[in-house]
Formats: structure tokens, sequence, C-alpha cells
């Protein structure tokens, strides 16, 4: 389970961005749907907390969502619905608290069977994919908190979970939207942060292909770039509609941002 050294990885570059900040910085808006700091943190904080209690039960699992999922499907928004179990918590006993569960978390998932099945919000999953998940979505949410600051992340092979991850649910792309799933699906090929090429052969890809930075990808298929505001290749009709809508993460289909919202130093 290496995946879960890289979530945890992951996390230590969040923590390590935030802890020399001042207190007043996690009030600060980002460019994600204007959380703040705060927010982010403690979306990452309750969220790893679920996948801890998926590790224990199903039902461990069912009595912590549900009724989050309730308090959703009444309207409340996502960080409306995540306070009451964050409480007043803030600040940098947040990003403690966080942190401290995060390392907790990893542990776990390291003496965790790679195959056993664990419950979630959408379908049911390996451990491998939940820590995988749980990486992605550490690594996208960090985004808007290097871009808020205008600071470069150094990217790392690590990387390479997310792009699989993002390869992987070329299905749900247009599932998701209930579209037909093409039959031709595209060819992947990367440029790895230290230069090396990673390749993913589609199926039938009939001239379709995408192609360039692994970090570009990711930041499309987690929706935290819009596809035009980077330098990614896309060739076929296939290809630019996944690209277009890309969504490798759980829950109802949602939109990227739009073209020139989301950049950070890189752009």
């Amino acid at each position: 389970m290496e995946q879960a050294d890289d979530f945890l990885e992951e996390s230590r570059q969040i923590f390590k961005l935030l802890r020399n900040k001042s207190e007043d910085a996690f009030s600060e808006v980002t460019l994600f749907k204007s959380w703040t700091i705060n927010d982010v943190i403690g979306h990452l904080h309750i969220f790893n907390h679920a996948a801890e209690c998926s590790l224990q039960s199903a039902e461990s699992f069912d009595n912590f969502f549900t009724p989050i999922a309730e308090r959703l499907k009444e309207g409340v928004s996502l960080v409306e619905a995540q306070r009451p179990w964050l409480k007043n918590l803030s600040g940098f006993e947040l990003l403690d608290n966080w942190w401290e569960g995060s390392k907790d978390l990893a542990s776990k998932y390291k003496g965790t069977d790679p195959k056993k099945r664990l419950k979630w919000a959408g379908p049911e999953m390996s451990a491998r994919s939940s820590v995988t998940a749980r990486q992605m979505e550490t690594w996208a949410h960090g985004q808007e908190l290097f871009d808020v600051f205008l600071e470069k992340r150094v990217e790392h092979n690590r990387l390479k979970n997310i792009a699989h991850l993002g390869v992987s649910t070329f299905e749900w792309t247009f599932l998701n939207r209930k579209w037909p799933v093409p039959k031709n699906v595209p060819d992947v090929i990367l440029t790895a942060p230290t230069g090396t090429k990673w390749e993913w052969k589609g199926e039938n890809s009939d001239g379709n292909v995408v192609t360039g930075e692994a970090k570009e990808f990711c930041q499309v298929v987690t929706q935290t770039r819009n596809i035009l505001d980077t330098k990614l290749e896309v060739r076929g009709t296939v290809s630019e509609k996944w690209m277009k809508y890309a969504q490798c993460f759980a829950g109802p289909p949602e939109n990227p941002p739009a073209k020139g919202t989301r950049y950070g130093a890189d752009g």
C-alpha cells in the first residue's frame, strides 16, 4: 500500500504550506466556490474521518455519513453540512487536527488489505482505490491553497496515482451524465514531473489521444483548471468531449471552472 505513503506526503505538503502562515490567513477566500482555507481543510478533515469509518465497517460509515447525505438532499451546501461535525474548529487548531488525522488514516490504510471492499458515498471500492481517492482529493483541494498564496507547488511522481484515476474514470464521466459511453477510448501520453513518459493505451482509440504534462492532465480531471487554460494537446472528438467534462471524483455531475477563473503561480 505505497499509495498510503503517497497520500500522507500529499497531506504533508499542504501542512508545510500552511503551518507558517498567520491565523488570519485561514479566513482567506480561495478561487474554489469562494471556500475559505478553513472550509477546505475542514472538508479534507471530515472526509478523512469518513474514510476511517469506512475502514472500520460499512455500518460505521453509514452511521457517520447518512446525516450529512440527508442535509445535502435538503439543499444544504457541502460547507454548511460539514460544520456541525467540525463545530468551532478553525485556524491552526483545525490544521493540527487534520494533520494528525491524516497520519492516523495513512497508518490504518497501510495495515489494510489493498483489495478489501469499502463502503463510500458513491460506489464501493477497494482500499487501494480509496486511499488513492483521498490522495486525489487532497491534491485537488491543495491546488486552491497554493493558488491563493500564488506559490508554485513542487510536483512528484506520486502524481501518477491521480493520473491513473483520471484515465480509469473515462467511462464514469459519461455515465455520470447519463450519456452513451464512446467505444473509442483515447490514448493518454503524459510527461511525468521527472520528465519520463507515462502511457495508457485506450481501446479502439481511432486517433483520439491526449498528450501533455501530467500535472495539467490531473488538473483537468480533478476540475481545478479548465482544459482551455492548459497546454494539453487533445485530438479527436471523443477526447475533446471527455476533457471538456472530465470528472474523476464521485458525486453528481460537476462542471469544470470557466476559462480563466482558476489560476495561480503557474498561470
